[in-house]
């Protein structure tokens, strides 16, 4: 989720709110967005080796597929589940074989259909230890967006995840990466894939852009955040790997690398380069927060 679309669209629930009434009788009021293409369909495409995208133009969605089974990292808005099996049919996998969900944070733009695919899938969902109670209750006490209910469906997760654990699924196996900041439990993941050329290590990137307005000195719902912020920066510095994407297209410059219809190429994301100077700007804008200057 980024931080200059956010204040744009939550704005008060009462004037900005799609409602609707799940089981429970609980109420979801997704925000309504202004940007169009969290929304817009994509053609579905093969990143590299059992890695497919399956998001729409600016939210990712990520499958990965074993002869065991699927993972689907991310969501996308409440409306994506159809866009989403769609994809995944439309690459020639079956949507009923998923049988792992995750999520590289528990924001409404990356979860609103994950409740909705858990029941059409029956996959097991697992989440980063930070961000468990955020998912339980449809994000109603994130510290930067909650106090005013779900918006998202809630899940409840079947694995919580540290640091580093492993999820693993017919011959691939994910390491889980806590990457605190953005929400108390970002996280991002590290894999290896493999096609007949080669075997590429895979970073699907949280990255950790600041979406509080608050002074991080005074943010009593989060009192470690700029802890958390520093240490996450200071770790996805010192990853490596081959491959890397995020959970917004326009973060690692998506359409610039792949467009609809291109062959398969996975050294396409490639570009450290590219990775690196993201950080340092993200690593400039934390430095001027925790500073107390004006982004």
């Amino acid at each position: 989720m980024f931080t200059n679309t956010l204040k744009n669209i939550l704005l008060p629930a009462a004037a900005l709110a799609v409602t609707t009434t799940i089981a429970q009788a609980q109420t979801v009021k997704e925000p309504v967005v202004d940007n169009p293409e969290w929304a817009q369909p994509y053609q579905p495409y093969r990143i590299a080796g059992n890695l497919y995208y399956v998001g729409t133009y600016d939210l990712c969605a990520y499958l990965i597929t074993t002869p065991q089974g699927h993972i689907l990292i991310n969501t996308g808005l409440a409306a994506s589940d159809t866009l989403i099996k769609a994809g995944v049919e439309k690459l020639g996998f079956a949507f009923k074989d998923i049988k792992v969900l995750l999520t590289t944070q528990a924001h409404y733009d990356h979860l609103g259909a994950m409740a909705s695919v858990k029941k059409q899938t029956g996959a097991r969902m697992m989440v980063d230890y930070k961000d468990a109670a955020v998912l339980k209750d449809g994000g109603s006490s994130d510290y930067a967006f909650g106090g005013d209910g779900s918006s998202f469906a809630p899940v409840q997760p079947d694995r919580i995840l540290h640091d580093k654990d492993t999820i693993s699924l017919g011959g691939t196996t994910l390491a889980m990466l806590h990457h605190p900041g953005h929400t108390k439990g970002s996280c991002s993941y590290l894999l290896n894939v493999k096609d007949q050329h080669k075997t590429w290590r895979v970073l699907i990137a949280n990255m950790p852009t600041i979406v509080t307005e608050k002074d991080f000195h005074h943010l009593d719902a989060y009192p470690e955040i700029a802890a958390d912020y520093a240490y996450t920066l200071k770790s996805m510095k010192a990853l490596r790997f081959d491959l890397w994407v995020s959970s917004h297209a326009s973060q690692f410059d998506m359409h610039t690398k792949h467009k609809p219809g291109d062959a398969y190429n996975p050294q396409a994301f490639s570009g450290r380069k590219d990775y690196d100077e993201r950080l340092r700007k993200l690593q400039a804008e934390y430095d001027k927060k925790v500073a107390g200057k004006k982004q």
